[in-house]
């Protein structure tokens, strides 16, 4: 641990923002903070797969076809969708250790492993992780679609920016940390992301 008037002589390898330490302590509690929700937020979605039609006395209406299931929520409770993110993480880490890594009958049980695996070894990974930013951003992607299924909140609007290195347009909003730039592999903090020229105006 650093003293307390140790000063900020690095960026965060998460945000780019002034750190004592490889990643500062507001990115390493929204990781750890993403890590706890993510297994109640699974078990949550299973109840948007099939969203019931109610009529206004509140009780579900008959009808002679079931609503479609939601296709965005099939996809992040299936394999591959927050299993896959977590799961990945996961194994990279325990293939990083050389770790044996456990296999599981259900997807349920695989993202409770995945998520306390990851949680359990935060410090490690912050200190040490070459990708703890990718973890970091898919993370907080993943747990933003998940609560929008839930809560029914629209997602964030994306601003299209020109990347200040290469002209590449990159659509960037409040809630992102930060960008890298696909083309040129500039990567922006959150202030910088910001900063950028919109679009529009980059090309009048």
């Amino acid at each position: 641990m650093y003293p307390d008037d140790a000063p900020e002589s690095q960026p965060c390898a998460v945000c780019d923002k002034p750190s004592r330490d490889r990643v500062h302590r507001g990115c390493r509690e929204r990781i750890d903070a993403n890590l706890r929700e993510l297994p109640q937020l699974y078990r949550q979605l299973g109840q948007a797969l099939m969203p019931g039609r109610r009529g206004g006395d509140g009780r579900t209406a008959t009808r002679t076809a079931p609503l479609p299931c939601s296709l965005d929520t099939l996809d992040l409770v299936a394999r591959g969708g927050i299993e896959g993110v977590v799961g990945g993480w996961a194994r990279d880490l325990c293939d990083r250790e050389q770790w044996d890594i456990p296999q599981f009958g259900t997807i349920v049980a695989t993202v409770d492993w995945a998520c306390g695996i990851l949680g359990l070894n935060l410090a490690m990974i912050c200190d040490e992780h070459p990708a703890v930013r990718e973890l970091a951003d898919e993370l907080r992607s993943v747990v933003g679609q998940a609560r929008r299924i839930i809560t029914g909140e629209k997602p964030p609007i994306r601003i299209p920016v020109a990347c200040a290195g290469c002209g590449h347009i990159l659509r960037v909003s409040l809630d992102m940390d930060g960008i890298r730039c696909p083309r040129c592999q500039h990567q922006y903090g959150h202030a910088e992301m910001l900063n950028l020229t919109p679009a529009r105006r980059a090309a009048a």
